[in-house]
């Protein structure tokens, strides 16, 4: 990913904020056949191994845990808060005329090497976490246990659980850091304006001083 210094993301605790806020992941994997992607709800846990791993399960029927294989290398690409930006909110704009269109967004690219779990307790755990993350904002979280027993088996035996063990993950947030102050405020503003709240405090991390 081509990253310039100014919109470089070098904390690894917001690299893995815009992973957790944003768990929809594009797995990217290199086979006989070419370039596959396939789009899956990741869970970090950052606790397992040197850089943490990735947890997601895929289609039994979905054969890229077949075709790739245990230990390939692949690549998983997370997009956070974005959204069109128009020459019409810099400030500066009726001075200069000097402004195009242009597109804010923050994206995360995590390297590493695929593991493939094909046995009943890591899938069930695969899913348990997966679950209890999403299930946390709800006022009454559904658990596994409230499915029948012999109805949870059946479907767990259709999926197969993946990780990806983390090599090098790198981000970067274009989000208008090389914008005078004025002309920056300007488009947090015009985000607001128009209801795009994520992707205006995701500059407001950003913000230029003076």
């Amino acid at each position: 990913m081509y990253i310039p210094a100014a919109f470089a993301v070098p904390e690894l605790d917001e690299l893995h904020r815009i992973v957790r806020e944003h768990p929809l992941g594009t797995l990217v994997t290199q086979g006989a056949d070419g370039l596959d992607a396939n789009h899956l709800p990741f869970e970090l846990d950052t606790d397992a191994g040197p850089h943490g791993v990735l947890l997601a399960h895929v289609a039994r029927a979905n054969d890229v845990w077949q075709r790739v294989g245990d230990g390939a290398q692949v690549l998983v690409v997370f997009r956070g808060a974005q959204g069109y930006v128009s020459p019409n909110w810099y400030p500066s704009k009726v001075l200069t005329h000097r402004h195009v269109p242009t597109w804010n967004y923050e994206a995360v690219h995590v390297h590493g090497r695929l593991r493939v779990r094909d046995d009943g307790t890591s899938v069930r755990r695969i899913v348990a976490r997966l679950t209890r993350r999403h299930e946390a904002r709800e006022p009454r979280p559904w658990k596994m246990g409230d499915a029948p027993a012999e109805y949870l088996d059946a479907l767990l035996k259709m999926i197969v659980g993946i990780e990806v063990e983390i090599e090098r993950i790198e981000g970067k947030r274009k989000l208008s850091q090389n914008r005078e102050p004025g002309d920056f405020a300007g488009v947090v503003r015009a985000l607001r304006d128009s209801g795009q709240e994520e992707l205006a405090r995701a500059m407001e991390r950003v913000a230029p001083r003076g």
